[in-house]
């Protein structure tokens, strides 16, 4: 970038910064999201639930075809345990 570039675009500097930020942030929310070891531990945590009466049957169902439906998503997207 050059001297007069830089000079022009550096009031956007602030946001371009915020940008980046975000992005990182959306990307380790994203990483945790769709952690296949942390979905195992909530697919665990669901069945620990149900064997403690925490939960129904039916709420377990719907909470782990949700975890399922994060795996699938996540193995999509390419976030793999690796």
């Amino acid at each position: 970038m050059g001297l007069f570039t830089g000079l022009v675009t550096f009031p956007l500097a602030p946001a371009r910064g915020v940008m980046w930020l975000a992005g990182v942030l959306k990307e380790q929310a994203e990483a945790q999201l769709y952690d296949p070891g942390r979905i195992a531990a909530e697919m665990q945590q669901v069945a620990d639930d149900v064997a403690s009466g925490a939960i129904t049957e039916e709420e377990a169902a719907e909470r782990e075809e949700d975890l399922i439906h994060r795996l699938h998503e996540g193995h999509r997207l390419g976030y793999q345990r690796g």
